[in-house]
């Protein structure tokens, strides 16, 4: 329960952050958004970490989360962007489908979810299915905006989630700030070579702080989930943010969800209450 706990609790601030980062992306450059977001949660992991008193550890026990901080900044530019061109309700459950990563990594290590918890899984992604499907989409009607840019955003997250599992029972507290100091140079090298100015009009800065606080509490959550329990359940069960992102946008935005997301909404809230209790 407490793998749950936290994996859910990493889903709806992953899911407000989130929001808060397509709201941003609407009106400044999605780059904009990421290096200050990405350098507050730098800043909050770098206090968390202080006063941890962890020890440092093996540089090898690290890489993992290098590559987890790059991963999660091309997954991040590529969902605010995608957030920005498009619905959010359409966009943040296609990236949702990031558990099919960690979860094939855990097959191959011979890690199964028991009965129950497959068809928990099932259910979850079939209701996450259900949530993308745009209205009226025939099968040769063209992808929705931004669609493309969230199935790159799913893959970069089940990769994130792969590395924050492989580096974090060294240390979470080093493992988050390692993760997030990669995506923060790696934002501000992207920045800097697209000649995107990093300073966001004085109104936008405390909505896209606030990108940062969520997003890094987030990560938080979850790597310690993943030193608790599989990190294919804390990726299905975190993949229900875009649950907590399209009752903002509806709630804010005005964004309306047709039956068929209703439904895929009960479907995957069902879903995570039978892989929670396993």
């Amino acid at each position: 329960m407490a793998v749950a706990a936290l994996a859910l609790l990493g889903a709806a601030s992953w899911g407000t952050g989130d929001f808060l980062g397509g709201v941003a992306a609407r009106r400044i450059h999605v780059l904009t958004v990421l290096v200050l977001s990405q350098a507050i949660g730098l800043g909050g992991a770098v206090v968390w970490l202080l006063a941890s008193g962890d020890g440092v550890p093996a540089v090898g026990d690290l890489l993992p989360a290098v590559g987890a901080g790059a991963c999660g900044a091309i997954g991040l530019a590529a969902l605010y962007r995608g957030m920005a061109v498009g619905a959010m309700g359409i966009v943040a459950p296609i990236s949702a489908a990031s558990p099919v990563v960690p979860l094939a990594v855990d097959l191959g290590r011979g890690v199964s979810p028991s009965a129950a918890q497959w068809a928990g899984i099932a259910a979850v992604l079939g209701g996450i299915v259900l949530l993308a499907r745009e209205p009226g989409a025939g099968r040769r009607t063209p992808l929705a905006a931004g669609v493309v840019l969230a199935l790159v955003a799913a893959l970069a997250f089940g990769l994130f989630i792969v590395g924050l599992d492989a580096a974090a029972d060294g240390s979470v507290p080093w493992t988050i700030v390692t993760a997030r100091g990669t995506s923060t140079a790696l934002a501000l090298v992207m920045a800097l070579g697209a000649s995107v100015s990093i300073r966001p009009p004085a109104r936008l800065v405390p909505a896209t702080a606030a990108v940062g606080v969520f997003d890094t509490t987030a990560n938080v959550l979850v790597a310690f989930a993943t030193t608790k329990g599989s990190a294919g359940i804390v990726a299905v069960l975190s993949a229900l943010y875009p649950v907590v992102t399209i009752v903002l946008a509806r709630v804010v935005l005005g964004e309306r969800l047709d039956r068929p997301r209703r439904l895929g909404g009960v479907l995957a809230l069902g879903g995570v209450a039978v892989v929670a209790a396993g």
